[in-house]
């Protein structure tokens, strides 16, 4: 199914489409560009042979997407109407997708449809995008595709969650981090990435006298990363940029730190910048921890969300600061019952990832030798990260996120039963996600508040190098 040179991949489907003048695709059968295709494509994306194999693949996907209704887009009509209150009672889910990414994309896409969902987010961290092997260009690629497949058409949200500023490394080179940042911003925007959520929580010092003092390095930074982001748009695109103002995991945020962060953020980027348009949420911690707190024996602890907390944060990013309102990270591994509560605090959106890992793993159908197989290596690849205390179960469990990218082939090959099994339950969890955060019946708000604009990617060299020797119409 890989094939060895763009010539090759060209060749293969000759049938189904024919490239022309450097940036067109002219699709002659949809319906078996979709059906068969498309799934060719797709490994050939991932797995392809070489690196010019890869992008013409990614490319002729993303330029298919765009002829066929699969548009990424920037979330920011939808959350500017929520701003604005015009509309309300939904929370809007974030679904990192760490590992069998076209099966567990192509089972939100399922969800969605079948609920008429359109208030959904595929993102990736920065720090996923390395440990599972996937940048943006491919991810960005898989998600429009397990889309396409699925039939589902319109705007299509893909973000960057936690483009976090490494606190060790900006204290030793400021300039030097901030640079991998806007390079790895830069890579993301051009992928199709409209959604970018900033994080430099990791540079809030508490020892400093005063909030404002405290959250100063925070704000300062955020902003020149969002000033960064705003010369990058692509025409006709406003991207949705987030921070955040307190680290997952530590203490909960307050409205004094929320009030300090945005009036800092809004002068320091007016003041450096010529940009006006501003965060479109804000990240705050109300108590949960990203991926939960893992007991000895691997299990996770149940956790208390200050959902009073997150209630008056969320009304005062709109009410002051014309936000859509708060994010909550870390949610994946709460209990069924907890869900509803975001909606009722209109929180604007909800963090999920370990648990889609979690049903991966646990699930009956998943192989026993490949999990073996994947245990025995994360003892010796991640032995560093164990910590003294930690049971085998708690290591494991902490870790195994990252077997993703050693093992990314063997996830992809896993039988089609098999992968059609965990898509079946990733499916049902999804619809249950949808339905609990109010997500149904989204479909037509998400047109309405969306301008998507049809941004057409720059076709890697190789493709239309190729394209010249197989000639222009390689049929």
């Amino acid at each position: 199914m890989n094939a060895r040179s763009i010539p090759d991949l060209l060749t293969r489907h000759k049938a189904v489409f024919e490239l022309s003048d450097g940036e067109s695709i002219v699709l002659r059968n949809p319906q078996k560009f979709v059906s068969q295709t498309l799934d060719q494509l797709v490994v050939n994306a991932v797995l392809g042979e070489s690196e010019e194999v890869r992008g013409a693949a990614r490319w002729i996907i993303r330029r298919a997407g765009l002829e066929l209704g699969v548009v990424p887009s920037s979330v920011q009509g939808l959350y500017d109407a929520r701003a604005r209150k015009e509309c309300k009672g939904f929370t809007v889910p974030a679904i990192n997708v760490r590992g069998l990414s076209y099966d567990v994309a192509r089972a939100v896409f399922r969800a969605a449809l079948h609920l008429k969902a359109g208030a959904f987010i595929f993102e990736l961290t920065r720090t996923e995008s390395h440990y599972t092997d996937q940048r943006p260009a491919e991810y960005a690629a898989v998600i429009v595709a397990a889309a396409l497949r699925e039939g589902f058409e319109g705007p299509v949200f893909i973000q960057g969650d936690h483009y976090k500023v490494n606190a060790h490394k900006f204290a030793k080179d400021p300039e030097s981090e901030l640079q991998g940042l806007r390079d790895f911003c830069q890579e993301s925007v051009a992928a199709g990435y409209y959604n970018i959520d900033i994080d430099a929580s990791t540079l809030v010092d508490s020892d400093k006298p005063g909030v404002h003092e405290q959250e100063r390095a925070n704000f300062e930074t955020t902003a020149t990363l969002a000033a960064y982001l705003r010369s990058i748009e692509p025409p006709g695109v406003t991207l949705s940029l987030g921070g955040e103002i307190g680290e997952i995991g530590k203490q909960n945020s307050t409205p004094q730190e929320l009030t300090a962060f945005m009036d800092g953020f809004m002068e320091t980027l007016t003041r450096r910048s010529r940009y006006k348009k501003g965060l479109s949420k804000i990240s705050v911690q109300t108590g949960t921890r990203d991926g939960g707190v893992v007991l000895p024996d691997g299990s996770i602890t149940q956790v208390a969300i200050d959902f009073e907390t997150l209630r008056a944060l969320s009304a005062l990013a709109r009410d002051r600061y014309g936000m859509a309102g708060t994010v909550q990270h870390g949610a994946s591994t709460l209990p069924a019952e907890a869900f509803h509560k975001f909606v009722e605090c209109e929180a604007a959106e909800v963090h999920l990832a370990t648990e889609f890992q979690n049903m991966i793993y646990e699930n009956m159908a998943f192989p026993r030798d490949l999990k073996e197989e994947i245990y025995k290596t994360l003892r010796k690849l991640c032995a560093d990260e164990r910590k003294p205390a930690d049971t085998d179960a708690q290591f494991l469990y902490k870790t195994r996120k990252k077997a993703f990218g050693p093992f990314k082939r063997k996830f992809w090959d896993l039988p089609a039963d098999i992968r059609a099994r965990l898509g079946k339950d990733l499916e049902m969890k999804f619809s249950f996600l949808f339905e609990q955060l109010n997500v149904q019946r989204t479909a037509e708000l998400a047109k309405k508040t969306v301008n998507p604009v049809p941004v057409i990617p720059p076709a890697p060299p190789a493709l239309f190098d190729a394209l010249a020797k197989v000639g222009n119409n390689h049929g």
